[in-house]
């Protein structure tokens, strides 16, 4: 009996010492495995987005302001730009924005598609669905325009098409631009203006 006794006493101090034991290893072989298969999947999507970064060299999020020689602020933003490796200085611009806010409240506001802004040549060239709305209720629609960044400046070279106040028109070109002798902002449009009026 008292042999029983010694034999049982030793097994259950051995199995106090060796089920831990056992169980720490077999933890410590998932937490291993676990770790292993996360650092596998993690390597390709780390190695896909610095290569891309490093490739595109692009900015989300960016805004540009300034104020032109006559007092106006322009402001820029996109989505997106990445620079023009063919040219200095130039970067190109996705889902491109844009507000004039010209002195006594008027306001001009653009939108984009797409954008190249030129900084050593003070430019901004928007295209693709170009519209622009106007404080004294026009929205005009072109291809494609550019606006100077240091000066109040926006033209359309193409032909344009714009509702308001006095109806529905459509022209070969449009300008917004500051009047240096009386002080004004004036909207242009010319060649071969065509204008429905609505009463």
């Amino acid at each position: 009996m008292a042999r029983f006794d010694n034999s049982y006493s030793r097994f259950v101090a051995l199995a106090k010492i060796v089920l831990p034991l056992a169980s720490l290893v077999v933890l410590a072989t998932l937490f291993l495995f676990a770790r292993g298969r996360e650092f596998e999947m993690s390597i390709p999507y780390a190695q896909v987005d610095l290569e891309t970064l490093a490739r595109e060299q692009r900015v989300d999020g960016p805004a540009f302001a300034t104020v032109t020689t006559d007092g106006a602020q322009l402001e820029l933003s996109a989505d997106q730009v990445r620079p023009d490796l063919s040219t200095q200085d130039v970067v190109n611009s996705s889902a491109i924005r844009g507000a004039l806010r010209i002195p006594g409240n008027g306001s001009v506001t653009l939108q984009a598609n797409d954008g190249v802004i030129d900084g050593p040549g003070k430019i901004a060239e928007l295209s693709g669905q170009v519209q622009i709305k106007t404080s004294t209720g026009y929205t005009i629609h072109s291809d494609r325009i550019a606006t100077m960044l240091n000066v109040s400046n926006i033209e359309s070279p193409g032909t344009v098409t714009a509702d308001g106040p006095t109806g529905h028109l459509t022209a070969g070109a449009m300008q917004i631009s500051h009047d240096e002798g009386t002080d004004t902002y004036l909207l242009v449009f010319k060649d071969g203006v065509k204008l429905v009026y609505q009463p």
